[in-house]
């Protein structure tokens, strides 16, 4: 259900076309390259600029000066004018301005020491080591996918739902799969221009690399800021497992044997991987859990049986029975594979996830009515002691020097501006004096007036009642709150980043488009599965 799997899903579908229409790169870098891609209904363009890595300025944050690429993804073929106009502000960055055909500007740097190893190797016309790959599976890490206005790209609620990229967060996935494929393509053109015998990238191995990604805490205000878009993801995505888990499989069923084989790809998958882990689970330990709930799938295929009992809903049995048994980045693995049984079901309700961003007060409400609507849905929120010694030990605050997000302590900034989002001390607050009212049935409007701090998280209670989904149950502020969870969230589910690991505390670093088909299987429309790749074998 993430949204790399359910475009990827879809571009396969319609057979999406994307070629290479301009190479111009000279042995040092330097250079422009545009692809085009046509799908059924829309054209687009990806603009890129090739530049000789530099080693001081080169950083993957947004005060970065230099980039190994830049690009933008635009609407339409890509004309002189547009390249010309491209070629002069993207490198202003902020200072810049984008076109209104402008979705997304992107920007990426290479992994030096296995870009230039891959290069040095397809230049002696050789083949470079699976297990160097391996150690990260991408030769370019994206370190900027920018869109929806910013530096003056186009706004994606003006896309509508009819636009081929109209979709949540599309235009920017579309943009990191071009990043992949660039990376390969500019690894074997060096190689030609640097020696006669270079070899293009095995077609495997081509497929096995993805494109790197690193994402920090600034996605925490992200998942506050679109809770509509998260409670409609997570929600398309608890139906989807649970259609599937109330699958009626029985003993022989050739579903079984489906779920089986992929979670036997898991397995492998896990067993080969050779990045290392910190504080996330290491791969190892859920290749462990993942045989426990093969031998599940077994008995379930050979028997009909789970655990020797005959269940209504079997797959469902097995992933309760295992719940306690397992690690919860096992158990969601399975989770994840259960959706592959129901596929037409999933990209449908792909379909569905979306969310405005505005929410609006209901007026004619009571005092009474939201003071039961909030005891209702945040009591948990009402239960946390805001009190206590560490419940606002931490302070979330914009770095002068990088200019992003940073959580630290209050005791260390106690002029910083907080700008996390206060969810638990603002219920309490609201709460407090919603109680103090001496007339229940008066309305919201007016309690308002009254009481105009409170205006926007009224609104949002309000606009948010029917989602199951919306807001993380944590207070942010707090020292037991691990703000690497929730970054999580949005890069390995939403956004579908491989192999994430986690960097000092504070940031995720992963694969985009791990073992994803290339242009030429996309055209083709390859059916098979590409989650979870195994490492090629000469």
């Amino acid at each position: 259900m993430s949204i790399t799997r359910s475009l990827m899903n879809r571009m396969l579908r319609e057979r999406w076309d994307i070629r290479q229409e301009r190479f111009d790169v000279d042995a040092n870098a330097n250079g422009t390259v545009i692809y085009s891609i046509k799908t059924p209904t829309q054209q687009f363009s990806f603009i890129a600029f090739s530049f000789p890595p530099s080693r001081t300025a080169r950083t993957g944050r947004i005060i970065g000066r230099a980039w190994d690429m830049m690009g933008t993804l635009n609407e339409g073929p890509a004309s002189d004018a547009d390249v010309e106009l491209a070629r002069r502000e993207l490198p202003k960055l902020y200072r810049g301005r984008a076109t209104p055909k402008s979705l997304v500007w992107a920007r990426a740097n290479r992994s030096m020491r296995i870009f230039d190893q891959t290069l040095d190797a397809l230049a002696a016309g050789e083949q470079p080591s699976v297990e160097m790959l391996a150690q990260v599976c991408y030769l370019m890490r994206n370190t900027g996918l920018d869109g929806n206005g910013t530096f003056g790209t186009r706004s994606f609620p003006s896309l509508g739902t009819d636009h081929a990229l109209g979709g949540v967060l599309q235009a920017q996935m579309v943009a990191a799969y071009l990043m992949r494929e660039y990376s390969c393509d500019l690894v074997e053109h060096l190689a030609k221009l640097k020696s006669d015998k270079a070899v293009p990238l095995d077609p495997a191995l081509r497929r096995f690399l993805g494109v790197g990604n690193g994402s920090a805490l600034g996605l925490i205000f992200f998942i506050h800021r679109h809770p509509r878009l998260i409670g409609s993801w997570l929600a398309a995505r608890e139906e989807a497992i649970a259609k599937a888990a109330a699958l009626p499989v029985r003993k022989g069923d050739a579903r079984a044997e489906t779920l089986l084989g992929l979670v036997r790809r898991a397995i492998d998958f896990r067993r080969e991987d050779r990045v290392v882990y910190e504080t996330i689970t290491n791969s190892a330990d859920i290749a462990d859990d993942l045989e426990m709930i093969a031998s599940a799938l077994v008995e379930l295929r050979d028997t009909g049986l789970v655990a020797g009992r005959q269940e209504s809903y079997p797959l469902h049995a097995i992933a309760r029975r295992l719940e306690t048994q397992v690690k919860p980045e096992a158990l969601e693995t399975f989770n994840s594979l259960l959706i592959e049984l129901v596929p037409e079901t999933a990209d449908a309700l792909a379909t569905t996830v979306t969310g405005a961003d505005e929410v609006t007060v209901q007026p004619s409400q009571s005092v009474a009515e939201l003071i039961a609507l909030i005891k209702a849905q945040y009591q948990w929120a009402l239960d946390i002691d805001m009190s206590a010694p560490d419940a606002y030990k931490y302070v979330w605050y914009k770095s002068e020097t990088a200019e992003e997000p940073r959580r630290g302590a209050r005791i260390e900034a106690p002029e910083a501006l907080d700008l996390g989002f206060d969810i638990c001390g603002g219920v309490q607050g609201l709460l407090a004096d919603l109680t103090a009212e001496p007339d229940a049935t008066l309305s919201v409007a007016r309690f308002l007036m009254r009481h105009p701090a409170h205006r926007y998280l009224v609104a949002r209670i309000q606009a948010l009642r029917a989602m199951a989904y919306h807001t993380p149950i944590a207070n942010i502020n707090a020292e037991s709150f691990t703000p690497i969870d929730l970054v999580r969230l949005m890069n390995a589910g939403l956004h579908g980043v491989d192999k994430t690991r986690d960097f000092l505390r504070r940031n995720l670093r992963g694969v985009l488009y791990h073992g994803a088909p290339t242009p030429d299987e996309i055209r083709a429309g390859k059916e098979g599965v590409w989650a979870y790749p195994p490492e090629p074998h000469s």
